[in-house]
Parts: structure tokens; sequence; C-alpha cells
């Protein structure tokens, strides 16, 4: 099964207690379109780029099975540029620069070879232009959505709308709280899902994750790392191995649901190891096989 994946796709600079990285590959589109790749292809990738957009980049996603027939060029202008830096904690960070450029216009226009895929993982942007993709495609069989703060903060009629439109909403607990106004993640989930989340991911980062599907609560854990580097990504390569797990197999029972989400723990945990995409950059089937089966055995035990 393919996957279309829509969102932004982004140069960055990024500063952690631990190293720097200038120039490097970012965006929610390339992240999951990178990370997504090692389930199942063909990942159709759509986004906008300006000229300055560098090759090596474009050939490093084509080597990993990455549909560019949606990525728009605009050749007179400038990629969307993103410079943070991160505190000891790595909870929390600091926006140094943000550079919108030919992302402050994007407007996603899916090509007609993509328009009957069936899975369909949607990044964190604008849940306007969210919708604007789903008006576009002949009816998926399941539609990830992710946000973020500043759209519940700035767009939040615009995100009701979109919500009953996903069959799997995805945000941390931090947004959770922020949406349904509500401290508690179970009254929060609850208020959540009254808005129209048929499956609901609440991401509590270093604690793991929370799956509320059908009438059901699932509590994945978080893997135990000693090393993590930068969580640039984390929660794109989370929706990532989440959607591209149930695409590979095409399945959307319960148990196989909560084994889409440990997937999706297992690549944001690569991710963090090291800065920006390279901890996607070495991995194989066998790595994050092993590394699902380490998941497993974190809260097995006997009655």
């Amino acid at each position: 099964m393919s996957i279309l994946v829509v969102g932004s796709v982004a140069i960055d600079d990024i500063e952690t207690p631990f190293g720097t990285a200038k120039d490097v590959l970012g965006g929610s589109a390339v992240y999951i379109a990178v990370a997504a790749s090692y389930f199942t292809t063909p990942v159709r990738l759509v986004g906008v780029v300006g000229g300055d957009y560098p090759q090596h980049a474009i050939d490093y996603l084509n080597e990993r099975g990455i549909d560019l027939e949606g990525l728009e060029i605009v050749t007179d202008g400038k990629t969307f540029r993103w410079s943070g830096r991160y505190h000891y904690d790595l909870n929390n960070r600091d926006t140094l620069a943000l550079n919108l450029n030919v992302f402050e216009r994007f407007d996603p226009k899916i090509p007609e070879s993509y328009k009957k895929t069936k899975y369909i993982c949607l990044g964190n942007i604008d849940p306007t232009l969210q919708m604007r993709v789903l008006e576009q495609v002949d009816t998926p069989k399941f539609v990830v959505g992710d946000t973020m703060n500043f759209w519940i903060e700035t767009k939040r009629t615009a995100l009701m709308k979109a919500i009953p439109m996903f069959d799997a909403f995805i945000l941390n607990d931090s947004e959770a709280r922020l949406l349904s106004n509500e401290p508690n993640l179970l009254r929060a989930a609850r208020k959540i899902r009254d808005m129209g989340a048929k499956t609901l991911i609440i991401k509590k980062g270093e604690h793991g994750a929370l799956l509320f599907h059908e009438d059901q609560i699932f509590s994945a854990p978080a893997y135990p790392l000693e090393n993590i580097y930068d969580p640039t990504g984390a929660g794109d390569t989370f929706a990532a191995g989440f959607t591209a797990w149930l695409a590979k197999t095409d399945d959307l029972s319960h148990d196989n649901v909560k084994r889409a989400v440990i997937y999706g723990s297992t690549m944001a945990s690569f991710c963090v190891e090291k800065i920006s995409l390279d901890g996607l950059r070495d991995l194989s089937h066998l790595k994050i096989q092993d590394r699902f089966r380490e998941f497993k055995e974190l809260s097995r035990f006997d009655e």
C-alpha cells in the first residue's frame, strides 16, 4: 500500500547541548516520508521548496524510493528555513529564526496519480490545508492528521472542522490539554473524541503514548535511551511509523493499531538518537524489528 504525505519541506539549523547542525534537511513531510519509506513504497510526497533546495536532498529522497511528483519547486523562491536551540532537558526549545518563504503560500496540489492513495498522513500544517488535501483525494481508507500548539491557538475553528475528517488524530500531551482545556489527559481525551476524533493518540514524550481506539485505552511505553541528541522530527517519525505499519499490513484491527503505535514509537526512538535525519539514514528492517521486539519486552509480564 502506498502512502500520501503532505507537510512542510524545510532547511534547518539546529543547536542542542550535544551538537549543532546547519543547513540540514527538515520539515514534517521529509521526516514522515523518510521514516515511512522503511515500511512501504511508494511514499508520495506533496510539498513546496525554492530553487535553493539542494540537489543532494532531492537525490537522497529519490534513493529512499520517495515519489516527488507532488513536490513543487518555485525556482525563483527560497525554501522554508527554521533555526532552533534546544535547552539542556531537550523538552523546551527557542526558535531563533523562522522564514516561511515559499511555504507561506503553499497550496497543496495533489497529482492525479496520487488521488487514489488509500493511506494518508497529514503533517502538522494549517488545518485549512489539511482539509484542502482531503477534498482532492478519492475515498481514502485511513487518514492520519497531526497538529501543533500554533494551529490550536490561531486556527481552532478550522481545526475543529478538520478533526472529524481524520481516522486518527495525533497530538502531544500539552496540545491535548490546550485543545480540551482539561489538565487530566483522560478527560482531555474524552473531550477530543467528542469533537469527532475516531482514534486518538496522545504522545507523552519520554513517558510513552496513549491510544484511544474503539472503546479501549492502550498505554505504550517509551524506549529507554541513554543518548538523546535531537528531538526534532520525533513527532513526525512517530506519525510515519504508525501510518506506514497500517499501510504495510492493511489491517485496521484494534490489535494491529496497537502494534502501529509501537512502530511509531520505534521510529521516533531512532530519530532522537542523532541530529536531524541522521538517526534514520542507516536503518534496516532488521534494526527496526529488533527494537520493536525490545519495546514488546519492556511491558511483558506473567499473570
